[in-house]
């Protein structure tokens, strides 16, 4: 018996792929885009695309795609893209993901497929993500995008929270015939998608684009239904006629510091404020009137260096912010945030106060924020997360005038579900319990996943919970077996 082997369509060998440098996403200039909420990435065109996809070395056993939490083929996509058949790029995509275009901008890929990409021991890894945005960014401007008929199996899946968990369930069951609802308690669609990322990383627009996507697949949706609330899981269960519930409802509780004027106005969380910058739509200024953030001459801080922090002080600099301020108490080097944004963010001057901790918040005597008191700090002993532990240092406090503090240091569990769905397990901290293979609960029919079961992570971690999700719900609707 003989084998065939797949002739390579690259017009480069191996070598000379090594020689080609990774190609840069185009970009507006950050004294620009720093007063704007355009998108900051302006995407590959066909050449550059192309020019990056042959930068792939075809592996016989891609890592990429083992450590992508969807599973996309990654070398078959980017094969398509070398010979120019982006809408077949973009189908074999949408094979494993239903949200393209979304995970092509906001992914961490660089901790995810392409920290695993072979280039990555010489030179720098395949643009992954770059490409992925491309070919779904292509479609989406053709037209062309396929939406298979499926034979329906008479089962109903009630989906709670339209983020990205819940998104992925609902496109991966759909694709199995059974009749999908998603249940959104937001008047929009989309999660944290709308709510949580600013319009100059992910446009509203290709959100929406998606989601019309997912409405011609037969997805529907209901908006400002607080599950929990306004119907409970038992009723979705019950007389609703849900064969199996999924929930995706996320971690949106906002985490604070316990310090002293916390309370002052001026004072948010990281949750309130980038809510009234996208959904309340403070980014379109002044057409949108949100008066509470109208930070033209003030100078604003964000405690945090994660991903959101970023995302809320690159917003407030958007809406008119003197100074932008980014208080971490640990280092660059631990900062969580991904390594792109801080490079956007330092790009579009934003100051970094690093190794500080805010000790309180002071107010004018009328309940109106004026500083924080800080203090530096310095590297002691590695804590539990395994990074360095930050410990203040003697004398070092001083007082940064501010108008607006973002407190962007964590979520946790909003508890509506899990308290009003008797049988439904959470653990220490709230979230929910739920298998990782399978995202069973223990309730019977009811499936979670997502930040509500693993706390705060990455979108496509939730999508990654979804799809396993999706494969468990669709056995119990097939076999009843629990």
């Amino acid at each position: 018996m003989t084998t065939t082997v797949k002739k390579s369509l690259n017009p480069l060998s191996p070598k000379d792929r090594m020689k080609v440098p990774r190609q840069l996403m185009p970009e507006q200039d950050g004294c620009v885009r720093a007063r704007n909420f355009e998108e900051v990435n302006l995407g590959y065109s066909p050449e550059l695309a192309q020019q990056e996809a042959r930068r792939c070395l075809e592996c016989a056993k891609p890592r990429c795609t083992d450590n992508c939490p969807v599973g996309i083929d990654v070398k078959d996509f980017v094969q398509k893209i070398v010979i120019g058949d982006f809408l077949g790029a973009a189908a074999k995509v949408r094979e494993a993901n239903v949200l393209p275009a979304i995970t092509g901008r906001v992914c961490p890929q660089e901790d995810q497929c392409e920290g695993k990409c072979l280039l990555s021991k010489k030179v720098k890894p395949l643009g992954i993500g770059y490409l992925e945005r491309f070919v779904a960014d292509y479609e989406q401007r053709v037209g062309t995008q396929f939406v298979a008929k499926v034979e329906p199996t008479g089962r109903k899946v009630a989906i709670v929270g339209s983020g990205p968990s819940g998104l992925t369930v609902a496109g991966d069951l759909i694709q199995k015939g059974h009749k999908v609802r998603v249940f959104e308690a937001l008047h929009e669609i989309g999660g944290v998608l709308v709510y949580g990322i600013p319009e100059f990383r992910l446009p509203k627009q290709i959100v929406r684009e998606q989601i019309e996507y997912m409405r011609a697949m037969g997805v529907e949706f209901e908006t400002d239904v607080v599950v929990g609330r306004t119907v409970t899981i038992d009723e979705l269960l019950g007389e609703e006629g849900y064969d199996a519930v999924y929930i995706g409802t996320g971690a949106g509780l906002p985490q604070f510091m316990n310090i002293p004027g916390e309370h002052l106005n001026g004072v948010y969380s990281a949750n309130e404020f980038l809510t009234r910058v996208n959904l309340m739509k403070a980014y379109k200024f002044p057409a949108y009137d949100e008066p509470m953030l109208d930070l033209r001459g003030r100078d604003v801080a964000v405690i945090g260096g994660g991903n959101t922090a970023l995302d809320a002080i690159r917003s407030a600099l958007r809406l008119g912010a003197r100074k932008a301020y980014v208080i971490y108490r640990r280092s660059h080097a631990e900062m969580p945030a991904r390594a792109e944004e801080v490079h956007h963010a330092r790009q579009e001057r934003i100051d970094f106060q690093m190794l500080t901790a805010p000790l309180e918040f002071l107010s004018d005597g009328k309940g109106w924020l004026t500083a924080a008191r800080c203090v530096r700090m310095e590297l002691g002993e590695p804590d539990a997360s395994g990074r360095r532990r930050p410990v203040p240092k003697l004398g070092s406090q001083f007082d940064l005038p501010l108008s607006v503090a973002i407190i962007a240091i964590g979520t946790s569990a909003n508890p509506i579900v899990q308290s009003t769905t008797p049988g439904l397990e959470t653990n220490k901290r709230g979230y929910i319990q739920a298998s990782e293979e399978t995202q069973r609960t223990t309730r019977k029919a009811v499936f979670a996943g997502g930040d509500i079961v693993t706390g705060s992570a990455t979108v496509i971690l939730a999508m990654g919970a979804g799809r396993r999700a999706a494969k468990s719900i669709d056995e119990y609707l097939t076999t009843g077996n629990w």
